[in-house]
């Protein structure tokens, strides 16, 4: 009999798609909640600043969409992906424990403990926390250090190992301030030497723009026309790696753990330049494939002048979406 496993996870690009799907593979039977009451951007930015904000939607939905489902099912797991949008209180996650007494309690924080305060309040129902960020597991033996992963999009894109490329390198992303000035930074230096580039610096509203273009210095000499206000999607973003020899790519403000592009690219075996200098703590850097920006550019390095070089199987396996998998649920 299949293990019915609950998956509670933002909508955010769709990544609970690829994690439902992947343990449907795997001989598991998924269910999925989202983490919170709306996924507008206005409800997403309003919970971000202060989650009593959206308290009364928050407990609307949890009365009338939530409990129904946790109390009509057992499961075997209960697995929360807890990111900034993640709306139940402690209060809340305690009820689920109460109705799923036989479930094992998985939780991963997408983020820093620092940027997700809130987190702390409900990891004592959980029986195993992963996290994402390096610095929090180091900090905190309460953690296991897990990083992000690649899915079977960007494997596939590294078993073509495609060698004709219509751009020399590439970046989309959602332009939080500290990413689109670094980024644009990166792009800037490497013009001489990268001359095809793909830059898709995404702007979840206008409203957002403003609110960057008031408070944010990064956005001091910003225009709305440098912005894109569609968002591309996961199969968008992989056809254009596809004809790109380098991802670009920079973490938000406060943030240490390495993106999901980061290990995208790793999976699709693509070069990488990036500002977060922690990736050469990991076991998959390589000069040869990473280069990390500091505010200059430089050409001597192996980088430029050798070819991709292949990781071992055992460490590039390690960063699949199915190892990650397995090892959050066992």
């Amino acid at each position: 009999m299949k293990k019915k496993v609950l998956l509670i996870a933002p909508l955010f690009f769709d990544y609970y798609k690829d994690i439902m799907d992947e343990l449907r593979m795997m001989g598991y039977d998924p269910d999925y909640i989202c983490d919170a009451p709306s996924n507008s951007n206005l409800s997403k930015a309003v919970g971000r600043i202060n989650k009593k904000f959206i308290k009364s939607f928050t407990a609307k939905y949890f009365k009338e969409k939530v409990l129904p489902q946790i109390c009509s099912v057992e499961y075997d797991y209960v697995f929360v992906v807890a990111g900034m949008t993640f709306a139940f209180d402690a209060e809340m996650v305690g009820e689920i424990k109460n109705k799923q007494k036989k479930a094992k309690f998985c939780m991963y924080q997408w983020d820093s403990e620092k940027n997700l305060p809130y987190s702390t309040t409900i990891h004592k129902y959980f029986d195993s926390l992963f996290t994402f960020d390096r610095f929090d597991a180091e900090r905190d033996n309460k953690y296991i250090f897990l990083p992000l992963f690649y899915n079977r999009t960007f494997e596939n894109i590294g078993k073509a190992m495609t060698q004709h490329f219509k751009y020399d390198c590439f970046y989309v992303g959602t332009a939080h301030p500290k990413k689109y000035q670094e980024v644009n930074e990166m792009a800037n230096a490497l013009k001489d030497k990268l001359k095809r580039q793909y830059i898709y610096h995404y702007m979840p509203s206008k409203l957002k723009y403003v609110y960057h273009k008031l408070l944010a210095p990064e956005y001091k000499k910003a225009k709305l026309s440098d912005f894109k206000l569609d968002k591309l999607s996961k199969d968008q973003i992989a056809k254009i790696m596809t004809v790109t020899e380098c991802v670009l790519d920079a973490p938000q403000a406060g943030q240490t753990g390495l993106t999901i592009r980061t290990i995208e690219c790793l999976g699709a075996k693509k070069k990488l330049i990036t500002t977060n200098s922690d990736i050469v703590n990991y076991d998959f850097y390589r000069p040869e494939n990473i280069l990390v920006f500091n505010g200059r550019i430089d050409e001597t390095s192996p980088f430029f002048s050798s070819e991709f070089i292949k990781l071992d199987n055992v460490v590039y396996e390690k960063y699949s979406l199915r190892n990650w998998i397995k090892t959050i649920l066992n």
